[in-house]
């Protein structure tokens, strides 16, 4: 259907159903796919699209009892296994990754706050996403499990990513001894923030770039790049000091791979009002401050391109879906939904301005289907 790789790669999802198994599930999981991509988010706006697509629907799924119900729909959802559903996304998405050189992979995790279900002792679902920045694509996720936190979730996550070539870029909760390892291990590079880390010494990190605006031995040590961007009325000016004198660093040799250290330091100004920040990183490549600089705002595609627009366009944060694994499969169909759109590039109109036209027009909805 839909596209080979959605065939190949979802067409042996395990069905969760014993028995009465009137629809199949893959029609089951492509009505949804082409649902989400035209902007249905609950079960009985999915069955709607398919009533109201079903002719066009019927070239190319089976359908053998027509669209299921929206009952149907969301039993089955709810029974999917997450893990089987996932591990199929992954290799999906490396199958249409065109593995862009040197790729930025930012990590970073997002709650849905709306699938908590308090009745049943349920809290929301934390997810932890790894994002392609060049490329455009949620490469994997996975759910951070009950009363842990992305430390534990993050390794797992990098187990399901082909790192070598890459730099990875996490969070200052990311930044220990064995996700560095891993990362190296895996042929990659990281950039990874410090902010009150006890593993490797923030404070010293600190201290030293303290120096460097009035000591002129303690800038001469490091690379500098500057950068000043003004828009709408905002003045940003962004400088960055990297260094890979570590000589005096307490701690560095836990980090495998430890190459230099870097301070960005961000002053916006907007009207009267002028706000500045410091921000501290570790990274196993060389002291290139212009590089690291650009790494580091990167890391905020993950939060632009991918948390923001699943909010956005998706209102993620207001689905309600709670029963069982309901919230995480659909977590999972959003993130195809995204790269789906993604992918397609004829279109110049916004992730909503796309879904709207894959709504009205099927030969476009096709393009999004067929682009990977």
């Amino acid at each position: 259907m839909y596209s080979k790789n959605i065939v190949d790669h979802f067409g042996d999802v395990p069905d969760p159903r014993e028995d009465n198994r009137r629809h199949l599930l893959l029609d089951i999981i492509a009505i949804v796919i082409c649902a989400s991509i035209c902007g249905a988010q609950k079960w009985d706006d999915i069955e709607a699209f398919g009533r109201a697509k079903e002719a066009w629907l019927r070239r190319f799924l089976t359908l053998p009892h027509g669209i299921p119900s929206h009952d149907t729909i969301a039993r089955v959802f709810s029974r999917l296994d997450p893990e089987a559903l996932n591990e199929r996304f992954v290799a999906w998405v490396s199958a249409i990754n065109p593995k862009y050189e040197r790729e930025e992979v930012n990590i970073d995790g997002k709650t849905l706050r709306r699938s908590h279900d308090g009745a049943n002792g349920k809290s929301a679902i934390h997810m932890v996403s790894a994002w392609a920045n060049r490329a455009g694509l949620t490469l994997a996720q996975v759910k951070v499990a009950e009363k842990s936190n992305e430390i534990t979730a993050i390794p797992e996550l990098l187990k399901m990513l082909e790192l070598s070539g890459c730099v990875v870029t996490i969070d200052a909760i990311g930044t220990q001894p064995d996700i560095a390892e891993q990362i190296v291990d895996g042929e990659a590079d990281y950039v990874l923030a410090l902010k009150g880390n006890k593993s490797l010494h923030h404070e010293q990190v600190k201290l030293f770039f303290d120096q460097i605006e009035t000591d002129h031995e303690t800038a001469a040590l490091c690379d500098y790049h500057k950068t000043v961007n003004k828009d709408h009325g905002r003045i940003e000016i962004r400088e960055c000091w990297a260094t890979d004198d570590l000589s005096w660093l307490e701690g560095r040799e836990r980090f495998k791979g430890l190459s230099s250290i870097c301070v960005v330091k961000s002053q916006r100004t907007i009207g009267e009002q002028t706000g500045t920040r410091y921000l501290y990183y570790i990274s196993s490549l060389p002291a290139d401050a212009k590089q690291l600089a650009h790494l580091v705002r990167a890391h905020w595609g993950i939060e632009n391109s991918l948390h923001w627009v699943l909010d956005l366009a998706f209102r993620e944060d207001e689905c309600r879906k709670r029963k069982d694994n309901s919230a995480e499969n659909f977590a999972i169909l959003r993130h195809i939904t995204l790269n789906l759109l993604k992918q397609e590039k004829t279109c110049k109109r916004s992730i909503a301005g796309k879904r709207l036209l894959a709504g009205w027009d099927t030969g476009y909805m096709e393009k999004v289907l067929f682009s990977g």
